[in-house]
């Protein structure tokens, strides 16, 4: 994988750092590091890219909601 793919593979992470809710960075750590191990079999890690950045999405909008 290139730096390119790893950095699109870490956003789900990097969108739970944003959200500040220590429940929401550890699943999206995990789904960003399966989706970096999964990278050669695409449909798998897309499945796990699609995790992550649901849980970040839902915890970073809880975020926006309470400000």
């Amino acid at each position: 994988m290139d730096v390119l793919q790893i950095s699109i593979a870490t956003m789900p992470f990097l969108l739970a750092l944003m959200s500040r809710t220590g429940k929401a960075i550890v699943p999206c750590l995990l789904t960003s590091l399966f989706t970096v191990l999964l990278g050669p079999e695409p449909h798998r890690a897309v499945v796990a890219w699609c995790v992550g950045t649901l849980i970040a999405a839902v915890a970073l909008r809880e975020r926006l909601r309470t400000v």
